[in-house]
């Protein structure tokens, strides 16, 4: 095995795309790496070596130039791929395989990548977790719902991976896993393939080793161009310290780790200042909770009405609960929702992003549960694009992150911003 696994993406693409480099053999180290790590790791809910080649192998025969030539992808067991079983880690959907790529895997072969397998996600990107353990600790969580996604792209089986996010299932687990996570804005990426567990919250995210990586997988699936990050950044941002009022479930060593951030990016030229988030923000929480399941017990009706003994003891519970609430509390969640973001909007009329924690510390030992995506869910709600960013090492010497906090729609900025902030940061 050589170093061709350890490549970003965005240098893979452009090796393959100036015929300095073969998808082949990008792909072939990305396999050897698989053979090497997966029994440990246990990353993958599906991997074909001789189908991945054999894409390989298309591409380098076209001379694909696009801007994922030759890159590997994993993609998340909720997302379809044409010809791969989508099983959502249910029994329900044991060997069952899509006749159609997901929008996002379309777009992505269309713009020269590789499909290099599916990655293990917790049982319909809901809270009951698979095998996958945390690279750095195998007796450590990898988060989730995004857990084979991240470990995958931590433990360099894959320089790219999409995940998925409903409260925090891309960011915690990018954090967990040190690397970058981003969550686009909502609908940023088209949802179509995608087995939906909350249609109002589920985002499709992206994860890698670097922010331009990131940028170019969720470009190429949103069909937008990436921003430039050929040349060092400049103009430091605004930036609001947003603790939110969560900040006491936060550990020390998170504390800590976000007030020296916040002290290097001011020394480094931002412009950084506190903000508050007024009081009834703090519901939000709560209605993204409520939201969620109630649209779980309706999107996984037909589940729950023909299959419910295969479902875990925790889902099944969790939908009979839900599916004869009375709409209003989530009507009135809904509004609250829409009236936030605007406040929201208003607020950050005088900074570029907010600075806030991706988790409320490293991730915790035992792999039965993935962690808790309270520094997460609010900003989901809200649809908000945010990046998580490796930042630093907890008490077990795991990694940390801090994350990057965008308004609606402006996802280029959050990108420019958190890659700034990257670079201060280093």
């Amino acid at each position: 095995m050589g170093d061709l696994h350890r490549l970003s993406a965005a240098d893979v693409a452009r090796l393959v795309g100036r015929g300095e480099l073969t998808a082949e053999a990008v792909v072939r180290d990305c396999l050897e790496r698989i053979r090497e790590r997966e029994a440990d790791v246990q990353a993958w809910a599906h991997c074909d070596p001789a189908a991945a080649i054999a894409q390989a192998r298309a591409a380098d025969a076209r001379g694909e130039r696009g801007p994922l030539a030759g890159v590997p992808v994993a993609v998340k067991d909720v997302i379809d791929v044409s010809g791969m079983p989508t099983q959502c880690n249910s029994p329900i959907y044991a060997g069952y395989r899509p006749q159609a790529d997901a929008a996002c895997v379309a777009l992505v072969r269309g713009a020269g990548g590789i499909i290099l397998g599916k990655s293990v996600t917790t049982e319909f990107a809901s809270r009951v977790p698979g095998p996958t353990r945390n690279p750095h600790d195998l007796g450590h969580t990898p988060g989730g719902s995004s857990s084979g996604s991240a470990a995958a792209v931590a433990d360099f089986m894959a320089p790219l991976a999409f995940g998925t996010q409903t409260g925090g299932s891309t960011i915690r687990p990018a954090a967990y896993c040190g690397i970058v996570g981003y969550k686009p804005s909502f609908g940023a990426i088209n949802c179509s393939g995608l087995k939906h567990f909350a249609e109002s919250l589920d985002t499709i995210g992206v994860m890698g080793r670097t922010v331009e990586d990131c940028a170019l997988l969720a470009n190429a699936a949103a069909g937008r161009p990436a921003p430039d990050f050929r040349g060092p950044p400049v103009h430091p941002p605004r930036i609001g310290f947003c603790r939110t009022s969560r900040w006491a479930e936060a550990s020390a060593a998170t504390h800590a780790l976000l007030e020296e951030t916040a002290g290097t990016l001011s020394r480094r030229g931002a412009h950084v200042s506190p903000l508050a988030l007024p009081g009834d923000f703090d519901a939000l929480y709560e209605e993204q909770v409520l939201i969620m399941n109630y649209e779980a017990a309706r999107a996984l009706a037909w589940e729950r009405q023909q299959h419910e003994r295969l479902l875990s003891e925790h889902l099944r519970t969790t939908l009979r609960r839900y599916a004869d609430m009375p709409c209003r509390a989530y009507s009135a969640a809904m509004r609250h929702a829409r009236t936030s973001r605007l406040a929201l909007a208003a607020m950050m009329a005088d900074v570029d992003v907010l600075l806030t924690p991706s988790a409320p510390d490293e991730a915790p030992h035992g792999i039965g549960a993935t962690g808790s995506s309270v520094f997460n869910r609010n900003w989901t709600l809200l649809g908000l694009p945010c990046v998580t960013l490796p930042a630093g090492r907890g008490p077990c010497e795991l990694p940390l992150g801090v994350q990057i906090v965008g308004d609606y729609a402006n996802d280029a900025r959050v990108l420019e911003c958190a890659e700034w902030v990257r670079h201060a940061l280093h």
